[in-house]
């Protein structure tokens, strides 16, 4: 199994409702594209200078569905508003 791990860090304008339509448009994508397994998106309560504000842990069964996620027209439509409300996000891919 493949794990896709990443963090995303908000822009302060429309915080709270961003992360809320980000969280809903990823959590849609479990449906939308095959390979893609399961996806769990949390929203930060953290109040730390460490801290990202959501984090997105899915899972596929290999790193061709993970590639084919990545270049999903779904996918690249909420990595697009992603890039437009967020100033920073991390990423971590594993083979479990």
């Amino acid at each position: 199994m493949v794990v896709h791990i990443v963090m995303f860090a908000f822009k302060e304008e429309n915080k709270a409702a961003n992360i809320e339509k980000t969280k809903a448009m990823l959590e849609a994508l479990v449906e939308k594209i095959d390979g893609l397994k399961s996806m769990e998106v949390g929203i930060n309560f953290t109040d730390s200078e460490r801290a990202m504000d959501l984090s997105l842990y899915s899972t596929f069964d290999s790193k061709e569905d993970l590639a084919t996620y990545a270049t999903h027209p779904a996918h690249l439509e909420v990595v697009s508003f992603i890039k437009e409300v967020t100033t920073a996000s991390k990423v971590v891919d594993y083979i479990k």
